[in-house]
């Protein structure tokens, strides 16, 4: 099985590129499941339900969210139904929405996807290590293949996640910086791993961000409004290959590619 994770989806910009990159992807690795980080969708903070209906649109199959996924308040209502959209599993007992779900693909194959949060310069959440340990035992009853979007800031928290998840689920794919990092790998017990697997949105921005609006704000402190960049997308993802009867990957790939 081939799965295709993509990296936060940014703005208009993070939209078009995906659509017009994902077809020639998706043939090109044979690609069976896509996830996508979708948070950052509509304008560089949250998602709505046209954007996500559009992201589906482009044989998206998952999305992914975090911190940023209540900043469209309309949104609340939509994901306290819409299964597809996950947001981090460990928040408080009552808050909308779902951290996990099955996915069945079309050879009938069930996926387990998984959506954490960190809690180091993050939001106080319930323990990420603890909640998504339970929820991966539970989830094994009924799969082997196991995907956890880890969304966190800290690398070091992210590694720790990665190494204690090892061997318990098929990958762990952390998202929320928008900066790829170069530590994919295979962990020893078979999990397939890499701390940020980038973003998808403006290559010229400083993370999906217009440059000037965020170099002001550090400048000045002030509460400058942050707009997301314009102009070239950059296209990050990493394709991951597991072995379905086992759970356990046997490679990952960085993608980064760029669109006009």
């Amino acid at each position: 099985m081939r799965v295709l994770f993509i990296g936060d989806i940014v703005g208009k910009v993070g939209r078009t590129t995906t659509k017009a990159l994902l077809p020639a992807i998706v043939d090109r690795y044979k690609i069976d499941l896509v996830i996508a980080n979708g948070e950052n969708a509509a304008g560089g903070f949250g998602i709505t339900d046209k954007i996500a209906s559009e992201i589906f649109s482009y044989g998206v199959h998952v999305i992914t969210t975090g911190n940023h996924v209540w900043d469209r308040k309309e949104f609340i209502s939509v994901i306290a139904k819409e299964n597809r959209v996950l947001r981090p599993l460990n928040y408080p007992q009552g808050v909308p929405g779902y951290g996990s779900i099955f996915y069945t693909l079309r050879s009938d194959e069930k996926v387990a996807i998984i959506n954490i949060s960190g809690r180091i310069f993050m939001s106080n959440m319930d323990c990420p290590f603890r909640a998504a340990k339970d929820e991966a035992e539970r989830m094994n009853s009924l799969t082997k293949t196991i995907i956890i979007d880890f969304h966190g800031e800290a690398t070091s928290e992210k590694l720790a996640f990665g190494h204690f998840m090892d061997g318990k689920v098929s990958a762990v794919i952390g998202t929320h910086t928008h900066v790829q990092t170069a530590d994919e790998r295979i962990l020893p017990g078979g999990t397939a791993y890499i701390t940020d697997v980038g973003m998808t949105g403006p290559f010229d921005s400083i993370i999906g961000i217009e440059k000037e609006l965020v170099i002001q704000r550090l400048l000045t402190n002030l509460p400058i409004r942050f707009e997301a960049a314009k102009g070239e997308g950059i296209f990050s993802a990493v394709v991951i290959e597991i072995d379905e009867k086992t759970g356990k990957s046997t490679a990952i790939q960085r993608l980064q590619l760029k669109h006009p």
